[in-house]
């Protein structure tokens, strides 16, 4: 894997809930929220999307995304869609993500990667695709 500059890390946690129009809503919302800044006036804060600064993503396959800590000491799982079924899924968002035009790189599914990142601001945001369903507030 190589190195993101001017990138997204994009860590996907796939429940079994999930479903195909998850994976698109993802993509969708992911490259068109306004996570940087435009160089031109940085003073202005999230101006650009990625698609418009031509960002490049990296998306990593991240089960421990749904650990529950509720109950003792041993975080559980078993709110993660098992790797039969999440495989396929985590397919779709990447093409989701790819049919957008960017650059995307992937880790291997399932396999233990090492992966370092410096996360600039920092800033980290979290999206679950549920909240789509959900009504706004006033």
């Amino acid at each position: 894997m190589g190195s993101i500059d001017r990138g997204l890390a994009v860590f996907v946690g796939i429940s079994h809930e999930d479903n195909r129009d998850d994976a698109v809503y993802l993509a969708q919302k992911t490259v068109n929220m306004r996570l940087f800044p435009d160089p031109s006036n940085p003073s202005r804060g999230f101006e650009l999307s990625a698609i418009d600064a031509g960002a490049k993503l990296l998306l990593v396959s991240q089960f421990t995304l749904y650990a529950s800590t509720r109950k003792g000491r041993r975080p559980s799982f078993v709110e993660a869609a098992p790797p039969e079924a999440s495989r396929p899924l985590f397919d779709l968002v990447v093409k989701a993500f790819r049919g957008t035009g960017l650059h995307v790189e992937t880790g291997e599914f399932g396999a233990s990667m090492r992966v370092e990142m410096a996360n600039e601001g920092p800033m980290t945001i979290m999206l679950d695709t549920v909240d789509r369903l959900r009504p706004r507030r006033g």
